[in-house]
């Protein structure tokens, strides 16, 4: 799945998942480093757990952050289901 960002420095985010298992997200812009940090770390977790960890996380007052894109960008996988 492709997901638009919005609000945020990376532009898009694609995931794979193996039912509500992510096997692999990548970033598309944003800072390099801490979103592979993000990928690496929600790999083999299920979906519900990073929705749950990332939600809501805040960016320099934006409102969101890639990592929230990444919550909203999994609640959309899920209706894909």
């Amino acid at each position: 799945m492709q997901y638009t960002t919005h609000g945020t420095c990376s532009r898009m985010i694609n995931i794979e998942a193996d039912g509500d298992i992510i096997t692999s997200v990548s970033f598309l812009g944003g800072c390099n480093g801490n979103l592979q940090g993000i990928s690496s770390l929600v790999k083999g977790m299920k979906i519900d757990d990073a929705i749950a960890k990332l939600s809501g996380i805040d960016c320099g007052g934006r409102g969101t952050s890639c990592p929230d894109q990444l919550a909203k960008a999994l609640v959309e996988y899920k209706k894909g289901m």
